[in-house]
């Protein structure tokens, strides 16, 4: 039977996902384990959702070099399916005889755990939904620790250790996202990682779109906004540079939509030429660029004048940066990325 002194601890790891400070919260999280669990070593381990790699967000007891060697090897044996599947963690001294072989009977035991002097453990997976975003281990000198109501109390802590170990948990509060609108994490190989409560952006759909964002992701800018439209609807998009990723060393950029009606009713064609003079282009340039006569552009100037109040085009296109009422080109992105 847990004690008062258990619950407590699990209430108080409970508490810690309300804090800004992952790194603080993790390692606290395993310091309360300590106290409620018997442990000589424990990791906490998340998965960067762009490569697999597991990498150690704390550690009692093990090295980050020493928990991620060992979870990259742990993943291949038929353990880890064991460990991410079950709802109740499983530990060396308790594993289930018909769940498969016996974690004790295998060469990862034999060669790992046994001659570091651990003689008991357990690993939990750490999922949201359908994610596994990370692992949890806690290992013992002593034989026969992790006992059902062990792994019961380290069950029950589980949920709130996932939110700490979900590297895409916050993301959209490290770029002030708004609580509504679409938003993914995308790959500069294209891959597209789906955030936890938010539709994927209907702009990714878009080929003409993927230019933009390969351009953008390119580049050394931190953020980019636009118009963007898709199956006759208009976007409020924003691309950001992501450096939150685990792999930060990959050019990812986390893209937000939310669905608008054209700012000022102006046209696509209008939100084109108006993208253009704020490049600086003349009405001969955009005219040549847009297969368009001149006459029509400067038709096209009057009419978004008139619609947005501005006295001058120079107003206008101060406010076409000003807003992100714009709709780039690839070619166009240098003129309105944000350093």
């Amino acid at each position: 039977m847990l004690t008062h002194h258990q619950i407590a601890a699990a209430t108080r790891i409970g508490m810690l996902t309300r804090e800004r400070d992952t790194a603080s919260a993790c390692a606290q999280a395993l310091c309360e384990l300590s106290d409620a669990l018997p442990l000589d070593a424990a990791a906490l381990l998340a998965i960067d959702p762009l490569t697999g790699v597991h990498t150690q967000l704390a550690g009692i007891g093990y090295t980050a070099e020493t928990s991620q060697s060992m979870a990259a090897e742990f993943v291949t044996t038929p353990w880890y399916g064991s460990a991410v599947r079950q709802e109740l963690p499983p530990s060396i001294c308790e594993d289930d005889e018909n769940a498969g072989p016996r974690f004790r009977h295998g060469w990862f035991y034999a060669e790992r755990v046994r001659p570091a002097g651990f003689r008991d453990g357990v690993t939990g997976g750490l999922r949201r939904g359908a994610r596994v975003v990370g692992l949890v281990h806690l290992a013992t000198q002593s034989a026969d620790v992790y006992h059902t109501e062990a792994r019961r109390l380290l069950a029950s802590v589980i949920p709130a250790l996932a939110v700490l170990a979900d590297p895409l948990a916050h993301t959209g509060d490290q770029h002030g996202l708004a609580d509504e609108g679409a938003a993914a994490l995308v790959t500069p190989e294209g891959g597209v990682v789906d955030l936890p409560g938010r539709d994927r952006p209907r702009v990714l759909r878009d080929e003409e779109f993927h230019g933009v964002l390969r351009t953008f992701a390119g580049t050394d800018g931190l953020r980019l906004r636009m118009l963007w439209p898709v199956d006759g609807a208009w976007y409020r998009v924003s691309l950001h540079r992501h450096r939150a990723s685990l792999c930060a060393a990959k050019r990812v950029v986390l893209v937000h939509e939310t669905s608008v009606e054209p700012p000022y009713g102006l046209s696509r064609r209008e939100l084109e030429v108006l993208t253009r003079a704020a490049t600086g282009q003349t009405n001969r340039a955009i005219a040549q660029t847009l297969f368009l006569s001149p006459r029509t552009v400067h038709s096209h100037i009057e009419h978004l004048l008139r619609k947005t109040g501005c006295a001058s085009r120079a107003e206008a296109t101060a406010l076409a940066v000003r807003d992100g009422l714009l709709r780039p080109a690839a070619d166009d992105l240098l003129f309105f990325v944000e350093r």
